[in-house]
């Protein structure tokens, strides 16, 4: 095996790489961007080498420093993990050049798969189901519409370099086709360096399933089952899981077999994904075929106990695959969340910061976490906004769920927006729990985003006892202060009136050993936990049912508690107290609609209008980018154009006005 491999990559990817080279022996050596230094994975690895400075293009997409950092510290092979360089064949062939091995598959497989338009020309000769589309490049606005004119709206626009979402858009008719291919050939440009989009049939409400593969030098292909990613926003995953609960045994055959043939036909090596576009009625369609790592590969490690990345040092190395299809058995179920910084308030716009709290779940059974941050840390303008993966496993799906819930109740993060409460509500739908979603999920279920405002029986039947011990406790504490006047101490209320959405809720508080006994809406309820003061996540039984949830208090008796994808603003009083309040004056919101102001930190790529334009409802005002993505502001109404308060280069932050109307 190799005694010491580079890792062309940042975050998460880059640990869990060190993490499976330290279990086989292996010294690391990690290259790093000045946004990145002091990195955990800079922490971690065995040697590290400065490559330049904050932003990809300056450091992780240049090739003459990745490779001369591999020759100077001796590494005899490089890992280009997932996105930058992971998918360019021109570098693999550089590493081959260089004497150092690429590990993953040929540039053959790399090119013939990484551009999508051929891509889809060599599934078809593989007997490869695939989308009716244009099998070529547009050059013009005018063949794209003859194009969709002909296969019918609506249409998806696909870079022919992209991936991750990038370059990619819906049109529904001839003025969102315009649109989209000026603002997705823009986005691949900037991203990949490659202009050229392509149209195919949009499969609206389809179903997003890829199999994953693995081959080797030797002619041996074989694949590991489906996963599941149709939970997607702006074309990024969000909620993955293995397998699917749309597939039986028999579709799982034949999607596999399908994708093994193509994998064939290249003489595919190392770990890939072949991705398709399933309908609900169970007919598939190739997409796209990632020649890489997947960022939600641990689902299918978890359900069926392969390590991707041992493989895929393995068969880089030169050994034949130790595994036979007959091999790969399915054990139980996984699902992974994505922990993005992204306000899910916000229409889910990127956040940017520092991790002023950071906490991962610890000692609950089938969960897992591969993440790149520590406390402290900063999510930066610069990368992708993702900050962790959170994996459970259960028996069943039913279990894997339950499972990951709680480990998303007990997951700290402080100094950035972020989705933890999102994905708790998201696992907590319906739709979802029916396993009946489709790639429109977060639109229709979500479509103004999400609040934490979902108020279910199970949310209320347990916040309102968790809220009550925790100001009990905090009463208590503050009975036992000294200082008080002799003879005037303070005796802590047994009636508390919990305050939820202006909905009061008259709670009797009982303290016992290890917690309390709430009565509450005529039911005597017993809260055992080992929760004290100053701790932000709440582990404990609610009449012997295991309860997981965040308190953060806010002072004056006022709590945020998050639990099972809602973030619930509690108010304790006393019932005198309660009288009291009703009679405060309620406070109005300030009026914004006169104002188009940058929803989060970034760079204004251009405004589209001037003082004095008149503009509609819907139009075009401003374009922002941020974390490699480009968002379009638009009018909310007709209005007159009064100022223009930014201009075109102009970095933003957040809420910054750009535009005001009369």
């Amino acid at each position: 095996m190799f005694s010491k491999i580079l890792i062309a990559n940042r975050g998460e990817i880059a640990v869990r790489i060190i993490n499976t080279a330290r279990r086989l022996g292996i010294q690391t050596v990690v290259v790093f961007s000045e946004a990145d230094k002091g990195s955990k994975a800079v922490e971690m690895a065995d040697e590290v080498v400065a490559i330049g400075g904050p932003t990809a293009a300056e450091s992780y997409l240049v090739q003459e420093r990745i490779l001369q950092a591999a020759k100077d510290t001796g590494a005899e092979a490089i890992h280009p993990g997932f996105g930058f360089l992971s998918e360019n064949a021109g570098f693999a062939e550089k590493v081959a050049e260089a004497g150092l091995v690429f590990i993953g598959p040929t540039p053959h497989a790399i090119r013939a798969m990484g551009d999508k338009i051929e891509s889809k020309l060599l599934a078809q000769k593989a007997g490869v189901s695939v989308a009716p589309g244009y099998d070529g490049a547009l050059t013009s606005d005018d063949d794209a519409l003859k194009v969709a004119r002909e296969i019918g709206y609506p249409v998806m626009i696909k870079a022919s370099a992209g991936g991750g979402g990038k370059g990619m858009r819906i049109a529904w008719d001839d003025a969102g086709l315009k649109e989209g291919l000026a603002s997705a050939a823009s986005e691949a440009r900037s991203s990949f360096g490659d202009d050229r989009v392509f149209i195919e049939k949009y499969v609206h409400k389809g179903r997003h399933i890829e199999i994953q593969v693995l081959g080797d030098a030797h002619g041996n292909v074989i694949h590991l089952g489906e996963r599941e990613c149709s939970v997607q926003r702006r074309h990024q995953k969000v909620l993955e899981e293995a397998p699917s609960p749309l597939v039986d045994p028999e579709m799982r055959a034949h999607m596999g077999a399908q994708a093994v043939s193509l994998a064939e036909a290249v003489g595919y090596q190392s770990a890939g994904t072949v991705e398709f576009i399933v309908s609900q009625e169970k007919e598939f369609f190739f997409l796209e075929m990632n020649t890489r790592l997947q960022v939600e590969h641990p689902v299918t490690e978890e359900i069926t106990g392969f390590d991707l990345v041992e493989e895929m040092l393995r068969v880089a190395y030169g050994e034949k695959l130790r595994w036979t299809q007959d091999d790969v058995k399915i054990d139980g179920w996984a699902i992974e969340a994505r922990l993005y910084a992204e306000d899910p308030s916000r229409n889910f716009l990127p956040s940017i910061g520092r991790l002023r709290r950071y906490a991962e779940p610890d000692g609950l059974e089938g969960v897992r976490v591969d993440s790149g941050v520590r406390e402290g840390d900063e999510i930066s303008m610069f990368y992708d906004p993702m900050i962790a993966k959170l994996i459970a496993h259960g028996r069943d799906r039913a279990e894997a769920i339950q499972r990951l819930q709680r480990a998303l109740d007990g997951f700290v993060v402080d100094g950035i927006g972020n989705n933890l409460v999102f994905l708790n509500a998201a696992l907590a739908n319906d739709t979802f729990r029916s396993g009946t979603f489709s790639t429109a999920f977060i639109e229709e279920e979500f479509p103004d985003g999400h609040f934490g405002h979902e108020r279910t029986g199970a949310v209320l039947e347990n916040v309102v006892p968790v809220v009550a011990m925790a100001h009990t406790v905090l009463a208590q504490r503050n009975a036992c202060l000294t200082g008080q006047v002799p003879g005037q101490h303070w005796k802590p209320s047994r009636d508390w009136v919990v305050r939820i959405d202006r909905k009061d809720h008259p709670v009797s508080v009982t303290p016992i050993d290890n917690g309390c006994t709430v009565n509450w809406n005529g039911a005597s309820l017993r809260i055992t936990s080992d929760w004290a003061l100053g701790e932000r996540v709440f582990h404990g039984y609610v009449d012997g049912r295991p309860v997981t949830a965040q308190v953060l208090a806010r002072g004056a008796g006022t709590y945020r508690i998050s639990h099972l994808g809602a973030a619930v603003e509690c108010q304790l009083l006393t019932p005198r107290m309660a009288e009291l309040a009703d009679l405060m004056p309620i406070k109005e919101p300030p009026d914004l609609s006169k104002l188009i102001m940058s929803p989060m930190p970034g760079l204004l790529l251009r405004v589209a209008v001037k003082p004095g334009d008149e503009v509609q409802e819907g139009e075009e005002i401003a374009v922002v980018e941020a974390m490699k993505m480009e968002n379009i502001l638009r009018a909310e109404r007709k209005g007159r154009v009064k100022s223009v308060n930014a201009e075109q280069g102009d970095s933003l932050a957040a809420d910054q006005v750009i535009v005001e109307f009369e």
